[in-house]
């Protein structure tokens, strides 16, 4: 397996890397613009705040959870990633989240500019043609070479029928259920994104209604959204190139704990004022946090997972993803239409970001902290038997050498006799 991955890396892997950036900018990117077009939503269905979030919210759950759609084409093309890199696999992660930067600065745009033309309705049935160049991009990622270990069963053994143990296989295989409870790491880091993105999403979608409610033209508060996936473009590879110095390694989560930090810090900004200049001031400094969260939450993750579980782990991963994706729009969009202030909605999201920073850095602190000290017990447990083991050698070394017969040296006198004649 690692002679295919080197081989790849220097040819093909490259093509598949370029249809990963391109099939995230379709995916991941897409969710982004939908703030455009929540206000006419809003308006067609005469609809609530909380109830116009459900559609956002229920789109990026399923792309999380992997029900239907969009979600095979990201899913597969971070696992595909995975496979193909194994020496530049963070510059790749970095280089391929660099297609949610270019998706989030084109959809925006392109929505304005489709919306005017042909409505909301017009603009979905062409994203719905846009869409079909994932098919293309499919086709380009190659299968690599089966991995060492596998799920299924070994020749020899005869298949065991029944629905249910059939099942829990495919749930064995698919979601890694026992990488949850075994790997503190990766239990820790599940549940501090899935708590994180309770508060990450929720700028995406109100950025620009929040804009528009403050008397910001139409053109503008959809550049907004552009202003950060443009900066995206070039912070992330440079995240990426940071994050892959040696001296960052088993070191990148609390590079990615900070970003979080940082991107909960930054959504205060709009509290302060709602001005067009201050709004991009704020996508500048979101889009350096949103950078460094992008390129390093599937590294991260690969970090604390072994490769041959990489896939059934991101599997669970993203599932238990989607869940707080599903219900954080529609949260925000209920607090927004009880108080009527859109400075709660921003609150929210902080409370959740700076938390999840704080549980996802603590807690590997301590379990970096209890595995040195396992380590250095293990060290002290060899050193003191290595000197229980010493006396008894010295012992066994002087009990030879007493056993053994001793010859001392000694003198040989010789007596000459001298015999004289009379």
């Amino acid at each position: 397996m690692p002679q295919v991955q080197q081989q790849e890396e220097s040819s093909w892997s490259w093509v598949v890397l370029l249809a990963t950036v391109v099939v995230q900018g379709l995916t991941l990117g897409f969710p982004t613009c939908i703030g455009i077009f929540f206000a006419d939503l809003q308006h067609d269905f005469r609809a609530s705040n909380s109830e116009t979030s459900w559609f956002p919210s229920i789109m990026i759950s399923l792309l999380h959870a992997g029900g239907l759609g969009m979600s095979f084409s990201f899913q597969a093309g971070i696992t595909v990633l995975g496979h193909y890199f194994s020496y530049r696999r963070t510059l790749a992660n970095a280089l391929a989240s660099a297609g949610v930067s270019i998706g989030i600065t084109l959809w925006p745009l392109l929505s304005r500019h489709l919306l005017e033309a042909f409505g909301w309705r017009g603009t979905f049935l062409i994203f719905g043609g846009v869409f079909l160049h994932g098919c293309v991009c499919g086709a380009v990622m190659r299968p690599v070479a089966p991995m060492a270990e596998s799920a299924s069963p070994s020749p020899n053994k005869a298949p065991e029928s029944g629905c249910l143990l059939t099942c829990g296989r495919a749930v064995q295989r698919h979601l890694a259920f026992d990488v949850f409870l075994h790997n503190q790491g990766y239990r820790f880091y599940t549940l501090g994104v899935v708590w994180m993105l309770m508060g990450f999403t929720v700028p995406h979608i109100f950025l620009v209604p929040f804009a528009l409610s403050h008397n910001v033209e139409e053109h503008k508060a959809a550049l907004l959204i552009s202003i950060i996936g443009f900066s995206n473009i070039f912070l992330r590879p440079m995240i990426g190139l940071v994050a892959g110095r040696s001296i960052f390694a088993g070191r990148r989560v609390y590079l990615f704990t900070l970003a979080v930090l940082l991107n909960g810090l930054s959504n205060l900004i709009c509290v302060i004022s709602a001005s067009f200049s201050v709004l991009v001031f704020y996508c500048l400094v979101y889009s350096v946090s949103m950078s460094g969260i992008g390129a390093l939450i599937f590294q991260v993750l690969m970090d604390v997972v072994p490769m041959n579980r990489f896939s059934s782990a991101l599997g669970l991963f993203t599932i238990l993803d989607s869940f707080t994706v599903l219900i954080s729009p529609p949260l925000a969009g209920l607090l927004l239409d009880t108080t009527g202030n859109f400075s709660y909605v921003f609150y929210m999201s902080s409370f959740f970001l700076i938390s999840a920073a704080f549980f996802i850095g603590l807690s590997f602190f301590l379990v970096k902290k209890k595995e040195k000290k396992k380590k250095e017990e293990e060290e002290e447990k060899q050193m003191m038997e290595r000197a229980r083991e010493e006396p008894a050698l010295e012992k066994d070394l002087n009990l030879r050498y007493t056993e053994e017969p001793v010859t001392q040296p000694h003198s040989k006198v010789t007596y000459v006799t001298y015999v004289t004649s009379v």
